[in-house]
Order: structure tokens, then C-alpha cells, then sequence
């Protein structure tokens, strides 16, 4: 069966929260439909596997690792008709356009992404692609500190708080993320 209608499902929330997991399930559900599937993902991203997208459970679904944006576009196969972009905070602001465009074609697409950076301010395009998205999905981790519902992100460098000014991505730094509740995420600005 093939899409009539193109959409833009958003998956996004915290680290930890379940964002990939989610939008592994929504693509495995499309296979067993016999929908053609294509997942990408940010070269930059490669915790776990180049070649696929992996869940923190260790779920994993077959991606396409690429530098931009654009690389979507010229590495689509015409018979396409469900889109995975995982990661899309990473990407640059042209996923934006790429995605209003697959969406136009008749292409569901479903897109991951940290909603809010470390700082607890919103991330990249992710704020623009939950306003445009036709469906949007925000998850919640749980907070290591207290146990209660957590929303955002804390980067931790060296066992204390990143600082505010610090670099919104750090490739290879020696750092660790967790998921915090607004109490106990921790910024310092100083």
C-alpha cells in the first residue's frame, strides 16, 4: 500500500526518553505494511553502529550515516515511501525544507530529535520541525537524581555540570549525559 498523503511525525524529548525506540517501532510496523523504508542519521553520530540507528536498549534498525542535510535528497531511492531521520538536532537547518519537501511528495517521514540542549534552551531545528510536524511526540525519561518525570538533558564533563558557555556539541569529549528534571538540571553560568 503505498502513501497518498505525506506527513511529519515528531519524535523528541530529553536523552534517555526513548526517541529512537519509538521511531524504530513506527519503522518496523511500516516494513511489515511492506512500505519501502529509508533511515538516516548524522555521520557524527557513532555511539553504537555507523550503519544503523540504535536505541540505549541496544534496538537497532538499518541507517544510512550522512555529512548534511542535502545528502537526503541525493540518496533517496524513487521507490521510498516512509523516511527515518534520527539525530535531526545535529543536522543543519536545510532538514527543515528536505523534510516540507518529502512530506509534499507523499513521504511520511519520522524524525528524532533532542527538543532542548544541555543549557535546557531549545536545539537547532527541532523547534521549527515540532511546529511544522503533523504529529508530535514529546517523551520523558526519568530523572536520575529524584526519580520523577525528566524532560531535559544534563551534560556532565569530568563528573560536575557543564558550564552554560560551554560548546552545545562535543564530538569525543569525555563526557556523559543524563536525564534531569527542571529541579535538578544544573547550568552554571558562571
Amino acid at each position: 500500500m503505498e502513501n497518498k498523503t505525506g506527513s511529519v511525525e515528531m519524535i523528541c524529548g530529553s536523552m534517555f526518553s526513548g526517541k529512537t525506540e519509538e521511531m524504530i517501532r513506527r519503522l518496523r510496523r511500516a516494513v511489515i505494511a511492506k512500505q519501502k523504508v529509508q533511515v538516516f542519521k548524522p555521520v557524527i553520530d557513532n555511539r553504537y553502529n555507523i550503519e544503523k540507528v540504535t536505541s540505549h536498549a541496544g534496538i537497532d534498525f538499518e541507517a544510512v550515516p550522512i555529512d548534511t542535510s542535502a545528502d537526503v535528497l541525493s540518496l533517496l531511492l524513487p521507490e521510498t515511501t516512509v523516511v527515518g531521520i534520527d539525530e535531526a538536532h545535529f543536522f543543519d537547518d536545510g532538514i527543515i525544507k528536505i523534510i516540507d519537501q518529502l512530506a509534499d511528495r507523499g513521504i511520511r517521514v519520522i524524525v528524532t530529535g533532542l527538543d532542548m540542549d544541555f543549557r535546557g534552551e531549545p536545539f537547532g531545528s527541532i523547534p521549527v520541525l515540532m511546529a511544522k510536524a503533523d504529529q508530535v511526540d514529546k517523551l520523558h525519561a526519568i530523572c536520575m537524581v529524584c526519580g520523577e518525570t525528566a524532560g531535559r538533558t544534563q551534560r556532565l564533563v569530568d563528573g560536575k555540570p557543564a558550564h552554560y558557555h560551554d560548546p552545545i556539541v562535543i564530538v569525543g569529549a569525555s563526557e556523559m549525559e543524563e536525564a534531569r528534571c527542571r529541579e535538578h538540571q544544573i547550568v552554571p553560568k558562571d
